[in-house]
């Protein structure tokens, strides 16, 4: 695994418990992210489909699921190859909601690979975004 890391942070209108559903139940997943066809357990394999196609994007495995706190998975998808890197979430509670922290480790490095860095990160900002558009207007 390569030292190049992906971090993220953003802030929810959402206790934790609710939060955690959004990063582990099929019916959530698929408002911001791609939908598995279980949900995100400790030890299940992690197989992600997109919402609009149904082709399986993103596949790995379910490390540690540690309701309502921290979740890890292995993440691999076809723009890097056989490579597998790490998606790490950490969820803090804070006066008035959730601090959603985002650690993705392992991901290619040099700069034939800094294309895959920026789709990563920029997908990674689109989802977020469509995570908190969606958490914060349950809220209000």
């Amino acid at each position: 695994m390569t030292a190049n890391t992906l971090r993220k942070t953003i802030m929810l209108a959402a206790p934790r418990e609710q939060v955690w559903d959004y990063l582990t139940l099929p019916e959530h997943l698929a408002k911001w992210f791609h939908a598995p066809k279980a949900p995100l357990t400790e030890g299940s394999v992690l197989e992600l489909f997109g919402t609009e196609s149904g082709n399986k994007l993103i596949w790995g495995k379910v490390r540690v699921a540690r309701a309502p706190e921290y979740l890890e998975y292995t993440f691999c998808v076809n723009m890097m190859g056989d490579a597998e890197s790490v998606v790490k979430w950490t969820l803090d509670a804070v006066p008035g909601g959730t601090m959603l922290s985002l650690v993705h480790e392992g991901l290619p490095e040099g700069e034939a690979a800094f294309s895959v860095l920026m789709s990563l990160d920029a997908g990674w900002d689109g989802h977020l975004a469509r995570m908190r558009a969606d958490l914060n207007e349950i809220a209000a």
